[in-house]
């Protein structure tokens, strides 16, 4: 049963508050020693299986809130280091034509506008680099998207989201953790989200 325990995904406690305290954001802590990779989350996150992503939590109440982690497959290709994604900023250009490939849709009169907010490269506690890219998206849709004349065709917000994204290489392969909320609520929970994204690791398996 141990082996079992150390083979898979382990969701622990990070501690408990005093009572005094209980407006106080808890987090869990999920180590991957399989795949090798851990970081914190929201202790009220739920986790949503057959997301797409290798592990997938979700805000209960505000759906749009999330995060997940992915990671390339040596095979296909192999990372000594995130300098072979070149700069934060190269590494940002990147993230957002993933971010925009993956948003595209086949609907008329659809478009995304994508910005890059922030980049930057920070060495964590275990020694290892990584990057954080900050980006916003904004999707428009036509109201009437088979109107004739172009004043009929009047672009509105379908949604405005921050996206955060932290990278990381090791064991031949590039880790992503990658965060999405509303922009309206990324400016109150802004402080829980930084401390998910500072808390990513990358390990050696």
């Amino acid at each position: 049963m141990m082996m079992g325990l150390l083979m898979s995904g382990l969701i622990l406690s990070e501690a408990h508050l005093p009572t005094a305290f209980a407006s106080t954001p808890v987090f869990r802590e999920y180590i991957d020693t399989f795949d090798g990779y851990s970081f914190k989350y929201p202790q009220n996150w739920i986790q949503v299986r057959g997301a797409g992503a290798d592990i997938f939590f979700r805000d209960p109440v505000v759906l749009d809130e999330n995060l997940s982690v992915e990671f390339s497959s040596p095979s296909s290709s192999k990372y000594t280091s995130l300098e072979d994604l070149g700069s934060p900023e190269e590494a940002g250009k990147m993230v957002v034509r993933q971010y925009l490939t993956e948003f595209m849709s086949t609907r008329l009169g659809v478009r995304r506008q994508a910005n890059i907010l922030s980049t930057s490269s920070r060495v964590a506690d275990d020694g290892k680099p990584y990057y954080q890219i900050e980006v916003n998206i904004k999707s428009y849709a036509n109201n009437n998207e088979l109107a004739v004349m172009p004043q009929d065709r009047v672009a509105r917000l379908e949604w405005n989201r921050r996206y955060l994204a932290v990278l990381g290489v090791e064991n031949n392969r590039l880790y992503s953790l990658r965060l999405q909320t509303p922009e309206k609520v990324f400016i109150e929970e802004e402080k829980k989200l930084r401390r998910v994204m500072d808390s990513f690791r990358v390990e050696k398996i």
